[in-house]
């Protein structure tokens, strides 16, 4: 095993009693973190964790990373914020330069043009989601307004993108709150492909549920579709088929319906591109990123329109009416920035492809012929393992036993943060564990990640299983 690196200077912050913060789970404190050194974050009492999931597939680059906290300091010498109301900055615009010269190089037909930068990715699908209404409104097809998504599907917790959103867990205490959204199926090959079905037609059968809705609802009244390239949390690391987002946009373009790309999880390099469309051969109307922009150096989300959505605001209103006070922070910028040459000029992306493969190798060696584990999926340094009480019938266990939960308790105990998750198939069915560890993952690492994985989930399962 190898040896996790000690914090230059530990701290002896205490995790105190009596503390007024609004933790996510009432329950229990988390442990205090009080710092952290590439693959590893340490907590208050000195234990070390290995990040294996980025937190949510955020650290990109790790923890500490020298040259984006020199960025962030120098940023912050010079200007730490400025209302856009009133200014543009610097950083903002040099970081819409490189995404869209990106796009252009990567993407065949680009035509995403402009770049709406927000702090997360809640706020980037709910600007999507409204810059959809208002372009259709500036054309003159007030009609449209209606939004198609998917089931088992998650963009954001801001009530806009919770009603587009299939995660039912997440959506059901605000039901009554939310707009109408249609959902169709998910792309999940490991569960909705049937026997004797090609990919290439299970793809297409997918995404012809698409065509079949808007004929229902009437085409003239979608605004837009918004679908995960590579779902995320929700299922843990579902790829779409070949074939399959070509097919969608062939549809969209027929009915004249927008299609949102969300890559706020799956985007910024975490499959291996940049973009993670690049894989799929498509380019959205709108694509939206968050997490690895900043690589959880300071919060910060994009929008990346097309040409002709923002000509249609520039030549009609000339505004999009919608805003919040930190979009386009200056500081944020310069992090992303930096995030960014940390990614191109230090060759960091270029290496994700290859440390995802050997990532799975060693995944499906340990992990291939185990009897609770249905499934190994993803793309680049983007995972997915789905459990299952039955390899053969691809049952699952019971929900009662919080399956989930139990292998992030038992991996915390070993050192090791991964991103479990239950409600797999439909919100309530299901478990799964999805890896997104750091591009500057070494073999090392990853076989320290599988050790200590492999242990977490076998004592969780001890007495489920035989």
């Amino acid at each position: 095993m190898t040896s996790s690196p000690s914090p230059s200077s530990p701290s002896k912050t205490t995790n105190g009693s009596g503390g007024h913060v609004f933790h996510r789970s009432c329950g229990a404190r988390p442990p205090m973190a009080v710092g952290g050194k590439g693959m590893w974050l340490f907590d208050a009492e000195g234990r070390s964790y290995l990040d294996a999931s980025g937190g949510a597939a955020v650290s990109c680059l790790g923890h500490g990373d020298a040259k984006v906290r020199r960025a962030l300091k120098a940023q912050v010498d010079r200007l730490a914020f400025a209302h856009t109301g009133f200014f543009t900055s610097q950083p903002a615009e040099d970081l819409a330069d490189i995404l869209i010269a990106k796009a252009e190089e990567t993407l065949p037909g680009n035509t995403l043009s402009r770049v709406y930068f927000v702090s997360g990715g809640s706020e980037a699908n709910e600007a999507a989601l409204k810059l959809a209404r208002q372009y259709f409104l500036e054309i003159g097809q007030p009609g449209r307004h209606k939004i198609i998504a998917r089931r088992q599907s998650y963009h954001g917790n801001t009530l806009g993108v919770l009603a587009a959103g299939g995660n039912l867990w997440r959506r059901e205490p605000f039901e009554p709150m939310l707009m109408p959204v249609t959902h169709i199926a998910p792309c999940y090959e490991y569960r909705d492909r049937v026997e004797g079905e090609t990919v290439a037609a299970y793809g297409i059968r997918a995404a012809d549920e698409l065509e079949a809705v808007l004929q229902r609802e009437g085409p003239g009244s979608v605004a837009a579709f918004i679908a995960e390239p590579v779902v995320g949390a929700t299922s843990g690391a579902v790829p779409a088929v070949a074939g399959y987002l070509k097919r969608i946009r062939a549809i969209c373009d027929r009915h004249g319906v927008l299609l949102i790309l969300d890559e706020v999880m799956c985007g910024m390099g975490r499959t291996g591109t940049l973009y993670a469309c690049e894989q799929d051969g498509v380019v959205p109307d709108i694509l939206t990123t968050a997490k690895g922009l900043g690589a959880g150096y300071q919060p910060i989300g994009a929008m990346l329109v097309g040409e002709h959505l923002y000509a249609a605001i520039r030549d009609g209103s000339g505004a999009f009416l919608h805003g919040h006070t930190y979009m386009g922070h200056p500081t944020a910028c310069a992090a992303a920035l930096a995030v960014q040459r940390r990614l191109h000029d230090d060759g960091l992306l270029a290496k994700v492809m290859g440390k995802g493969a050997h990532l799975r190798r060693q995944l499906e060696k340990r992990f291939g012929d185990h009897p609770a584990v249905g499934d190994i999926r993803g793309r680049g340094l983007f995972l997915g393992l789905e459990l299952v009480a039955d390899r053969a019938t691809k049952e699952v266990f019971d929900p009662a036993l919080k399956l989930h939960a139990r292998i992030k308790s038992e991996a915390l105990k070993r050192g090791l943060i991964c991103y479990p998750m239950g409600g797999t198939i439909d919100g309530r069915r299901g478990d799964h564990i999805l890896l997104a560890p750091p591009f500057i993952l070494t073999k090392a690492d990853a076989r320290e990640i599988v050790d200590r994985l492999d242990a977490a989930v076998n004592a969780a399962l001890k007495g489920l299983i035989r």
